[in-house]
C-alpha cells in the first residue's frame, strides 16, 4: 500500500434518497432498476441457479449511480473455488486469506464481464469522471454481495455475513463504509474493505473495531494479514 494517502471521504456524492440494506433477492427483482446515486450501500441482489450459475447485480460510478446485472458461469465459479482452496489451513490467518481471495476472484469475474471496472483505482484519487470508478458505497455494496454468494456456495462456512458499517457518518470529509463478516469461532466482527485497492486486488481485512478507530490495514499489527504477493499460495501460512 502506498504511504501517500489523502484523507478524504470515500463517499463521492451526497444524496437524499437510497435503498435499505437487505437480503438476497429472487429472479423477479432483476427487473430494470432506477439508476440513481444512493447515500449508503445497496442490499445484495443475486440468484444462484441449481447448475451453479450466479446472476448478480453490481454497481459502480460512485455511490451506485450505475448498476448492471451480470452472470457468472458454472466454470467461472469452479475456477473461483479452486483459487480459494489454495489456502486450506484452519488458522485465522488462512481463513481470512480465503475471504480475501474470494473477493479478489469475484472482482476479477465482474471485470471480465464489465471491463470498465478495470478503471477503478485505489481510494478516489485520479479516477474522477472515469467510467468504472468505485467509491466506498460501491465497494461495500459489491463486496457484501460477493460475500453473500460465497457464503451460499459453501466457501464462507467459518463466517457470518453482516450488513455494512459506517464510520464518521456525519463528516463530509471522512465518512467511510465497509463490508463486514463475523467470525463464528470468536464472535468478532471483521472489516472487509476493498476501497483502498483497485478492483481485482486483494481487500484489506482487520477487526471492525480497529477499522472504526481508523487503523491502517497496511501497517502493523495488520500488515501481515494483508500481504499482496505475486502468487496466491504465498498468502497462506499452511501449504
Amino acid at each position: 500500500m502506498p504511504s501517500r494517502l489523502v484523507v478524504i471521504s470515500c463517499f463521492a456524492t451526497l444524496v437524499s434518497h437510497g435503498d435499505v440494506v437487505g437480503a438476497a433477492s429472487s429472479l423477479t427483482d432483476f427487473l430494470v432498476e432506477a439508476q440513481h446515486s444512493v447515500s449508503h450501500p445497496l442490499p445484495p441482489k443475486y440468484v444462484i441457479a441449481p447448475n451453479g450459475t450466479v446472476k448478480l447485480r453490481i454497481c459502480f460510478n460512485w455511490s451506485c449511480s450505475r448498476r448492471e446485472i451480470m452472470t457468472f458461469t458454472p466454470d467461472d465459479m469452479a475456477r473461483l473455488k479452486r483459487s480459494i482452496a489454495t489456502c486450506s489451513g484452519k488458522s485465522l490467518h488462512d481463513r481470512l486469506q480465503r475471504v480475501r481471495i474470494g473477493i479478489q476472484q469475484m472482482e476479477l469475474l465482474a471485470q471480465k464481464y464489465q471491463p470498465l471496472l478495470g478503471n477503478d483505482l485505489a481510494i478516489n484519487d485520479f479516477e474522477t469522471g472515469l467510467d468504472g470508478r468505485m467509491d466506498c458505497v460501491d465497494n461495500s455494496s459489491n463486496t457484501t454481495t460477493y460475500l453473500s454468494i460465497l457464503r451460499d456456495i459453501g466457501e464462507l462456512n467459518e463466517w457470518t455475513v453482516s450488513t455494512p458499517r459506517v464510520r464518521n457518518r456525519l463528516s463530509l470529509t471522512a465518512v467511510h463504509w465497509t463490508a463486514v463478516i463475523i467470525d463464528k469461532e470468536s464472535g468478532i466482527p471483521w472489516s472487509v474493505d476493498s476501497w483502498y485497492r483497485p478492483n481485482g486486488h486483494l481487500p484489506m481485512v482487520m477487526p471492525l473495531q480497529s477499522w472504526i478507530e481508523e487503523k491502517k490495514g497496511w501497517e502493523p499489527p495488520f500488515k501481515d494479514l494483508n500481504p499482496t504477493p505475486l502468487f496466491t499460495h504465498e498468502l497462506c501460512h499452511t501449504p
